[in-house]
């Protein structure tokens, strides 16, 4: 190049760096200001799902928060694809976010050959809400007032005469009953629903004998005496059920948490990202909140970066994609 050449060259990259100055003080700008009109929050449950119940809060504390509403949209099916795919593909702009739940978005990949998401790589992981496990709950009726007395009472039953709930093959309650039957041998049937909430109705009103559900969704039945909870999987206790304990600590091992989560599409810009993390951070951990989070049947309310979120989801890929081969569980 010879020096005219490269006179042009240089006058005309002077001449784009206003531009270029100008256009990234747009999109900081844009960022700090965000959000200048309602936010959607897509959730993959139906109206009563834990999710569902779990995100309105959500929605409106930060919509107090940011001075913008956060609307629900309930996009319930193909156990949590539906939602799931929809938050992928919305525009990364901070306008479009998803909360959602463990399962739906550790297990799904692994779960079906086309699940059209990757839980990690397709999304940016923001904040985790919540850690802790679902409830097995039966019929107010059913003899059994812990785990090893639920096992003893199934195993006296006729073989294949016992169903159970969930919300959906793979999901949460799923795999933590999957993984109860792995360990004991027990032998039942699987009923998946579209909601958590239609899982316990159908336990409350006889038509299937028990289920693994969200704590939001059947902490009301079970205060009301129309579900008994005999076990929690998960790691912890449930602060509004002290009295329930563990898998683990009634001799079936099992320590894999489920939690919500809040997820935006690939390429969401940072300063978004991290505002809602500081502000959900800060809601979790607030004390005017506690009670708040011991009704909905929070045990545990972990307060991690997106990082450390990210982190969460990569190892529940792993641990409870061990579950779906092990149990060798197909989409039905």
């Amino acid at each position: 190049m010879n020096r005219r050449s490269t006179l042009r060259a240089l006058t005309r990259l002077a001449g784009l760096a206003p531009a270029l100055a100008l256009s990234g003080q747009v999109q900081a700008q844009t960022q700090a200001n965000w959000p200048t009109r309602p936010v959607k929050l897509i959730v993959p449950g139906g109206p009563g799902s834990g999710t569902d119940v779990v995100s309105r809060v959500f929605a409106e504390l930060l919509g107090q928060a940011f001075k913008q509403p956060f609307v629900v949209d309930n996009r319930a099916g193909a156990n949590g694809m539906l939602g799931s795919q929809i938050a992928k593909a919305a525009a990364p702009d901070g306008y479009t976010l998803l909360f959602t739940y463990a399962a739906a978005q550790v297990v799904n990949q692994t779960l079906y050959d086309k699940a059209g998401y990757d839980g990690a790589r397709d999304f940016e992981a923001i904040a985790q809400i919540g850690g802790g496990g679902n409830l097995l709950v039966v019929r107010s009726d059913v003899p059994a007032n812990n785990l090893q007395e639920f096992i003893a009472w199934a195993r006296r039953q006729p073989e294949g005469s016992i169903a159970y709930g969930s919300w959906g093959v793979g999901s949460g309650g799923h795999l933590s009953m999957e993984a109860l039957c792995q360990a004991t041998g027990l032998k039942m049937r699987h009923v998946p629903y579209k909601t958590a909430a239609a899982s316990n109705q159908d336990i409350i009103a006889g038509h299937i004998q028990a289920g693994f559900a969200a704590t939001a969704a059947s902490l009301p039945h079970i205060q009301a005496g129309r579900l008994k909870a005999v076990a929690i999987s998960g790691t912890v206790r449930v602060p509004a059920l002290p009295q329930v304990a563990t898998m683990t600590e009634q001799g079936v091992k099992f320590d894999v948490n489920a939690w919500y989560g809040v997820f935006a599409p690939k390429g969401t810009p940072r300063p978004i990202i991290e505002a809602v993390n500081r502000e959900v951070n800060r809601l979790v951990g607030a004390p005017e909140q506690a009670e708040r989070w011991k009704t909905l049947g929070f045990a545990h309310m972990p307060q991690r970066t997106p990082e450390e979120f990210a982190q969460q989801v990569q190892a529940d890929i792993r641990d409870w994609g061990d579950v779906v081969r092990k149990g060798n569980i197909k989409p039905e």
